[in-house]
């Protein structure tokens, strides 16, 4: 099933997509909906982010491989997380697919996608164990976190590095029905691939973060877990399209355009 949030010239709603045909409903999947009548072909309707998140999580570094090349590239010795540690973006960053993202006029030329699994969770959660924990989840959809390496590098809490407006495109839409162990994720700039990795080769996977982090706070209905990102980003500049695709799950696109 896939949960897409819409716009058109009248109203925002959720719908259900099949076959490019968008069924609207009263309500969401979080508050309980019912059917209606309408439909809209999806070229139709303006694709937003699926959900605006309560509390946006950003698992912290969770790929071996990307610790690995980081560590190379900075000449030093790689340091793997000994736990799963938690983070925090902002909202005013969060776009949808198909919406720009924009470069700050003072960014530098070191702003990177990172292609990230995100978790919807569908019920309050709190002291869940990793066996049940993905009872939890509404479903999935593909993040991208943008990143201004340079400002990553002088900034100690990320402010701009990671949470510049239009620095978090997500969507299309959510997935509830994609399997972890069969995702596979694909970066192309510019429709040439760049980073193809198993979705599910965590450090820590999704069912150890949500039991870690419900140990101490409670997760709700619409909260988003982003779950890091492997391989190394090419830099992205004005007039690119960076194309992210989660097999099972979707493919989030957006253009890169330089503020002027």
């Amino acid at each position: 099933m896939k949960w897409l949030r819409c716009q058109t010239k009248d109203e925002t709603f959720y719908g259900l997509l099949n076959d490019n045909i968008v069924s609207k409903v009263h309500g969401s999947p979080f508050d309980g909906y019912e059917q209606t009548t309408q439909k809209f072909p999806i070229e139709e309707v303006k694709i937003l982010p699926p959900v605006i998140p309560k509390t946006f999580y950003a698992a912290g570094i969770n790929y071996k491989k990307h610790v690995l090349e980081a560590a190379s590239l900075l000449n030093r010795k790689p340091n793997l997380p000994e736990k799963a540690d938690i983070g925090y973006r902002a909202n005013n960053a969060i776009i949808g697919h198909g919406d720009p993202i924009v470069i700050p006029r003072d960014a530098t030329d070191k702003i990177h996608y990172e292609a990230e699994l995100v978790v919807v969770i569908g019920k309050v959660a709190k002291n869940v164990s990793m066996e049940d924990s993905l009872k939890y989840v509404l479903g999935y959809t593909v993040g991208n976190d943008v990143s201004e390496r340079t400002w990553q590098a002088s900034d100690r809490t990320l402010w701009r590095a990671k949470n510049t407006d239009t620095f978090k495109p997500m969507g299309p839409w959510i997935e509830t029905e994609a399997s972890l162990n069969e995702m596979v994720t694909t970066v192309r700039l510019n429709g040439q691939e760049t980073i193809s990795f198993d979705t599910n080769d965590m450090i820590f996977g999704v069912e150890k973060y949500i039991s870690e982090i419900t140990r101490y706070l409670t997760l709700h209905p619409g909260d988003v877990i982003w779950m890091g990102t492997d391989g190394t980003s090419k830099d992205m500049k004005n007039g690119d399209t960076c194309e992210i695709e989660i097999s099972g799950v979707g493919t989030l696109s957006n253009p890169v355009i330089k503020d002027s």
